[in-house]
């Protein structure tokens, strides 16, 4: 296996006299690392092996914690109810009992979209179909996000060896995700950011996919004699319209996947502007526009539309959800008794629109983990998700048990470095991998800096985690690639590429493995619990200075 697909489509430099031009496959459509099998294979290993990390003790703590007492009570009332409703105070005895009778009240006030809530019953209900499954669980309420982790190290290993046409870089992309501190922690825990990531990690993939089933129509057109200078429509776009799909998926879960969808949508109709223009076609923008542009946005912005209203089908179809009832009686008196009630139900979605974006928009906490967006990649401020000083199970008899969510911090500075190396890269080569990972950073991290006042905390960046990963892959792959146009040194910049490549997957493995028992409720003495959190603030938060 080897790394030089990560400069085949780089600007080439002068080729030696007897060096063949490229052909139009080797530009636009690069062959794929063989056997397919092979890759599959590894992607299936590296997504098992993060799938048992996650589901290992999955129920511990063995009760509800942190941000679950949102999320969970309200998939728990979204399977019953069709709509969140209002809670009991004692959430943990409403849910260990399992039985919707013992609600009371009407439909909840909530800020966040039903998708991820919606995925949280799911995986509920399945686990208490399962012969050794319970109704109501830790685990049940866990296993969706565990699975969502799972398969987005799955998605990621097929995502990098695409773009890197390498099985080892890919496996290493889904080896650092499934052992990176914030997504393993958010895999265990009945909250939505899982889900986002994963959405919209998927609708990236779709997009990468199209970009490369587009490109080799064009080769399969030009070999077969068909002028591509004057080719309009390239056929059906199926897996645009699967993004389009995810995207809606990806905002139903969180309204901050809008950012990503905005810059997916510019990102994939400027790929196909670049493939017109790499085949030869001059002024290609009327034919751009019509054969492509527009249709992307009916393909992915509208899709994501329709399915973002459909994820309310709950609320609309039922009747006692959180101002549900706002407009009726509002409809005109000629508009026919049949589309009355709709139009009553989407005005009073609207109005709900509108309180939930007013939450939004006046949040102002003083939480002890809030974190502004310029700690993230340092990883300044973890959030403690839970603490239990008087834990049991160590021999000292002063035991600590803690989940902090803290991404693997060798992961998160080394690509810093990354996202510099990427923006170089494309600076200098305009490859399109390195502005696609730029471009997803950029959706993901520099949006939040226009909320100062908002309270935001560092697994708001989970988004963003599988495309630093990507940057390191990418970063990793140069390295080992190096002096490929220098073959006098080329085996001793090879073997160089190789030492870094081991240090930095050797120090990812062992810092995730230090730091494994503070993220996963292990019970541990006091003193070796402090010893794996460097710093006051990964412990206190901003009361650490105090």
């Amino acid at each position: 296996m080897t790394t030089t697909a990560l400069h085949s489509e780089a600007a080439p430099s002068n080729p030696p006299a007897a060096a063949q031009p490229p052909t139009l496959r080797s530009r636009l459509a690069p062959r794929p690392p063989s056997p397919w099998w092979l890759g599959w294979l590894g992607a299936a290993v590296v997504a098992l092996f993060a799938g048992a990390l996650r589901f290992f003790n999955l129920d511990q703590p063995e009760r509800i914690y942190f941000d679950e007492t949102y999320y969970a009570t309200d998939a728990y009332a979204l399977w019953n109810f069709g709509y969140e409703h209002d809670s009991l105070d004692d959430s943990d005895r409403m849910l260990s009992q399992g039985d919707p009778n013992i609600w009371t009240g009407a439909g909840d006030f909530i800020v966040h979209p039903p998708v991820g809530k919606w995925m949280i019953a799911l995986g509920d209900w399945l686990y208490s179909i399962m012969p050794f499954g319970t109704a109501v669980s830790p685990e049940g309420w866990r296993v969706a996000s565990a699975l969502a982790g799972m398969i987005s190290v799955l998605i990621l290993v097929r995502l990098a060896t695409r773009m890197t046409r390498s099985i080892l870089l890919g496996c290493t992309a889904g080896l650092i995700l499934a052992l990176d501190g914030l997504h393993f922690t958010l895999s265990r825990i009945a909250m939505v950011d899982i889900f986002l990531t994963l959405w919209i990690l998927a609708g990236f993939t779709c997009l990468v996919i199209d970009r490369d089933k587009t490109r080799e129509r064009l080769v399969r057109l030009g070999e077969t004699g068909v002028n591509l200078t004057t080719v309009g429509w390239l056929g059906m776009r199926w897996w645009r319209l699967a993004a389009g799909l995810c995207f809606g998926l990806a905002v139903g879960t969180k309204w901050s996947a809008l950012f990503f969808v905005a810059a997916f949508g510019l990102l994939t109709v400027a790929w196909d502007y670049g493939a017109r223009r790499s085949v030869g076609q001059q002024r290609p923008f009327g034919r751009w526009l019509g054969f492509d542009a527009v249709p992307a946005f009916a393909q992915t912005v509208v899709v994501a539309g329709v399915v973002y209203l459909v994820s309310w089908s709950g609320w609309l179809f039922t009747r006692g959800g959180y101002n549900r009832d706002f407009a009726d009686g509002m409809a005109p008196a000629w508009l026919p008794n049949f589309m009355s009630a709709p139009m009553e139900a989407l005005w009073s979605l609207a109005d709900y629109h509108s309180r939930m974006m007013n939450f939004h928009s006046n949040l102002s906490s003083e939480h002890s983990y809030i974190s502004a967006p310029w700690e993230w990649l340092i990883m300044r401020t973890p959030v403690m998700f839970h603490y239990d000083g008087q834990a049991v199970g160590c021999d000292t008899g002063n035991c600590v048990t803690s989940v902090v969510s803290i991404g693997t911090p060798i992961i998160w500075w080394v690509s810093i470095i990354a996202v510099i190396v990427m923006f170089g890269w494309w600076v200098t080569f305009r490859d399109w991998r390195a502005g696609a990972v730029l471009l997803a950073v950029a959706a993901g991290w520099l949006p939040w800096f226009a909320y100062p006042d908002r309270p935001m905390f560092l697994f708001y960046a989970l988004p963003l985690l599988p495309f630093l990963v990507l940057a390191i892959v990418l970063m990793l792959g140069l390295v080992m690639g190096a002096g490929e146009d220098s073959p006098r040194f080329a085996p001793y910049l090879r073997a160089l590429g190789g030492v870094v490549f081991g240090v930095v997957v050797l120090l990812i493995i062992a810092h995730f493995a230090y730091l494994y028992p503070v993220l996963s409720a292990y019970p541990l003495p006091e003193e070796i619990w402090r010893d794996r959190l460097w710093f006051d603030v990964w412990i206190y938060g901003r009361d650490a200075s105090s």
